[in-house]
């Protein structure tokens, strides 16, 4: 048997290719929407992708099921769940393919696959028990979880609620994957796990960076599993607790991994942009300018009137999804070398309209004419309590997670996820904004979507532990309550 674990780092997830060389066929596992890199790890291991499988609908990405259906290799989905969430642009189709319940078993050349049915996360979650009978083996080896059981972490049951906006599912979805942790506890300590996603996925809160475990190190060591085996009162007030409100795109992706994502079948090609291009779109809000540089204070200085910013790291999908519209044009300001990544990017979360691209020396080029250029005023942190005490109507927003600003935050500021700006940007308060997370990436992305809005900004850059931990600044806790700002 072929093993492959395929990471993709910026969404924290794996994607498995296994195959049987005997036969020459391999299965791919809770593929991505770019296809061809699967198809390209194949070939050069002498395999024919001839069936691709997903352990659930997922919400932070777009599956590439559909994509390999497209091509006319078999896919298998689960038919367990409600009837509310089923794989629609499946069921009834012209494709090659197979709904599966648990209990159910296929195969793939020597290889044995086993249904286990696993909700909590999502009421249609399966996972498979993988067996290699072609080394003689009659009993499983590892457990191909999903978004089940991750490393030290489980698959977090509000999504349905928070990101969906399925009203009153959070807490039964929670009770469910206890029962679902009860069933992973009956199998073999030695059985290897294999994750979906790792650490920095927002489908868990406290996913490990290992890239795989075992069922019987998560049963030593992973906390909810722990808190599952005191009590289920217990485990799900701890499931829920400090969960990190989900992107804004994530109720697109389920919408859309359900009903059936539009087939992308090659990467968009935008158009090479020069600087008299940029002149149509300078404050063009119908259109998004997706200012990609990594120097957070570059853009803050100068950018294109209107444009958005998100740095092309390790939190772009993040970023991008949470302050882009769907169906919205996209122009990306990017380094030419650098354009591949950021439409796998994009179009790994549906965003595909991307129409062309200019590099940073263009916009040098645009600025160099004499055309307005647009700046957000930049301060460091430990400037803060200066600004506070000089401007009256002065508005801290923290753009970080509710915990963290539960757990420690300016006195007075107002707290709104980066991840929820633009959902909730009606609830935005007036004044001027000076905007900060924990070291100034997430208050970046923040401060060009509320500029563009036409909010005045500022954009506080530096560290919130640093200026924390200096006893010259009063840091308050939960105890002490932020400006109100509903949740909705």
């Amino acid at each position: 048997m072929l093993f492959r674990q395929i990471g993709d780092t910026k969404l924290a997830q794996y994607a498995y290719l296994i195959g049987c060389q005997k036969t020459g066929e391999a299965i791919i596992v809770d593929p991505e929407r770019d296809i061809d890199t699967y198809l390209e790890i194949a070939e050069k291991e002498g395999l024919k992708i001839t069936a691709a499988v997903d352990t659930h609908i997922h919400a932070d990405y777009l599956s590439g099921l559909r994509e390999f259906a497209e091509r006319g290799v078999k896919v298998y989905a689960s038919d367990e769940g409600d009837a509310d969430w089923k794989y629609e642009w499946l069921v009834g189709s012209s494709y090659n393919y197979e709904l599966v319940k648990h209990g159910d078993t296929f195969s793939m050349g020597n290889i044995k696959f086993t249904v286990i049915h696993s909700p909590g996360h999502t009421p249609e979650h399966v996972a498979f028990l993988v067996t290699d009978q072609g080394g003689g083996a009659d009993r499983p080896m590892g457990l191909l979880s999903g978004d089940f059981v991750f490393v030290g972490d489980l698959g977090r049951p509000d999504l349905l609620e928070s990101a969906a906006g399925v009203v009153g599912v959070m807490e039964p979805s929670a009770r469910r994957l206890y029962s679902s942790v009860q069933e992973f506890l009956k199998l073999d300590d030695y059985i290897q796990v294999w994750p979906a996603h790792g650490a920095g996925s927002a489908c868990g809160k406290a996913l490990g960076a290992i890239p795989q475990t075992t069922v019987g190190y998560e049963r030593a060591f992973n906390p909810a599993i722990g808190a599952a085996l005191r009590s289920e009162d217990e485990f799900v007030e701890a499931i829920l607790d400090g969960q990190p409100e989900p992107p804004m795109y994530f109720a697109r992706m389920k919408r859309d991994n359900k009903l059936g994502p539009k087939v992308l079948r090659t990467l968009p090609q935008p158009k090479h942009l020069f600087w008299e291009d940029l002149k149509a779109l300078s404050g063009n809000t119908s259109v998004a300018v997706l200012d990609t540089r990594l120097d957070r204070s570059a853009f803050m200085a100068h950018h294109l009137p209107g444009s958005l910013y998100a740095g092309l790291n390790k939190s772009f999908n993040t970023a991008a999804g949470s302050i882009i519209e769907e169906g919205m044009p996209i122009y990306l300001i990017i380094e030419e070398d650098h354009l591949d990544m950021a439409i796998r990017d994009l179009v790994r979360i549906g965003l595909d309209d991307i129409v062309g691209y200019a590099t940073p020396s263009t916009l040098e080029a645009y600025a160099g004419q004499g055309f307005e250029m647009a700046s957000i005023r930049e301060i460091h942190f430990d400037d803060l309590n200066a600004l506070v005490a000089k401007e009256e109507d002065l508005i801290v927003l923290d753009v970080r997670n509710k915990s963290e600003h539960d757990s420690a935050h300016v006195p007075g500021s107002a707290n709104i996820a980066y991840t929820r700006l633009w959902l909730r940007r009606d609830e935005v308060p007036s004044g001027v904004k000076a905007i900060h997370c924990v070291s100034g990436g997430r208050s970046a992305v923040s401060a060009s979507l509320l500029a563009r809005l036409g909010h005045d900004v500022i954009y506080i850059n530096g560290e919130f532990a640093g200026w924390g931990a200096n006893p010259e600044n009063a840091v308050a806790r939960n105890e002490a309550a932020p400006i109100e700002i509903a949740h909705v």
